[in-house]
């Protein structure tokens, strides 16, 4: 059975666990103890994989970190890899997205908060701001969602260098097909019930966006209520909603694969944010989001009160697939066969904010 490498982000620091055949070991301390770890990425596009954080110290502030070496020794840039050019009179809050390129093989981009996007051409080690998106006509329009105007997803095309979708708390979805150079709202079809006008150009609460395995063009998106597709790259967006206990949620993953086969967390609502029905489970689709079947087994069977967060559930890459999350009770679950079963691997951690695994020998 393949290396996996599994990454736990938390409120007070980062865990790293390594699956070698069925068993699972975790490194003993936190790493970036005290900092929150919003962002995680795996990069194992080259022989040696990089691993990158965006850790944000309460007394220093926010940085990006990466090691070669999975995790023994990190390195921090001498300047700060992420900074708001002093024009913009903005600072950086926090780093949400870190997301290596699935189409060019030393860029990575980082979303943040504000929400702004970001571009490395030497694989994390230093960034340059977007401008056209921040710049973006409609921007003094966006309005922070619960947790900040955080830029939260970043997919890119392994078909197209210049094709890019990014998604912000609360302006939607927007992409480029033009390396960034102009960007356009891509939210035709998908609510905000907030708003007066339930259908704007811009301005959905969307918490998480991602890539189906087999059909590029083919989008899943998780709204502050409502769960979608898009079969054009987010030209427009169907409801699929239908048969889940809520379409309330934060998460959303592709499985690394199979097509038209996702997985969210059905949360009871935006004034109850716990899971529906008090229950802990991961829905699956494997027919685009016709059918959803809950999955259960070896998780908790009682009242649960675990809230996942929009990147506390991912996949590795592993066949059958790993599926993982992790909740704001500090747990984190695992699945090695594609969801149909699960156990624990971690509890009474801090809350978890983001989780990342892949196969990594």
């Amino acid at each position: 059975m393949a290396e996996v490498l599994l990454t736990v982000g938390t409120r007070k620091g980062l865990f790293i666990g390594r699956r070698r055949g069925d068993a699972w070991e975790f490194d003993e301390a936190p790493y970036f103890n005290a900092q929150a770890v919003y962002a995680v990425a795996i990069d194992t596009r080259t022989d040696t994989p990089r691993l990158l954080v965006g850790g944000d110290s309460s007394h220093w502030g926010p940085s990006v970190f990466h090691s070669d070496d999975l995790g023994l020794t990190w390195t921090e840039p001498t300047r700060p890899a992420v900074k708001f050019p002093q024009d913009t009179g903005a600072s950086l809050e926090r780093v949400w997205q870190l997301h290596p390129s699935a189409a060019e093989p030393d860029v990575v981009y980082a979303g943040t908060e504000p929400a702004a996007l970001y571009r490395s051409e030497d694989r994390g080690v230093s960034f340059e701001l977007v401008r056209p998106l921040w710049e973006h006509p409609t921007r003094d329009r966006w309005v922070p969602g619960g947790g900040g105007e955080g830029l939260h997803t970043i997919l890119t095309d392994r078909r197209d260098a210049r094709a890019l979708t990014v998604a912000v708390s609360t302006a939607g979805v927007f992409r480029t097909e033009d390396g960034g150079a102009s960007w356009s709202p891509a939210n035709s079809g998908v609510s905000a019930v907030f708003l007066p006008d339930p259908n704007p150009e811009f301005g959905q609460c969307v918490h998480k966006v991602t890539r189906d395995a087999a059909n590029p063009d083919r989008l899943y998106l998780q709204n502050h209520w409502g769960v979608y597709r898009s079969d054009d790259g987010g030209g427009h967006w169907e409801d699929i909603g239908a048969g889940l206990p809520s379409t309330f949620g934060f998460a959303a993953v592709a499985h690394p694969r199979r097509g038209d086969t996702a997985y969210v967390f059905p949360i009871t609502a935006d004034a109850d944010r716990v899971p529906a029905d008090r229950r802990c489970r991961v829905y699956r689709t494997t027919d685009a989001g016709k059918s959803w079947e809950p999955l259960s087994a070896g998780l908790p069977a009682g009242n649960h009160y675990g809230t996942v967060l929009r990147d506390a559930m991912c996949t590795d890459d592993a066949d059958p697939a790993g599926v993982y999350f992790g909740n704001r009770n500090g747990e984190v679950y695992a699945s090695a066969d594609d969801g149909d079963s699960w156990h624990q691997l971690m509890a009474h951690l801090p809350d978890v904010l983001c989780v990342r695994a892949a196969v990594v020998g």
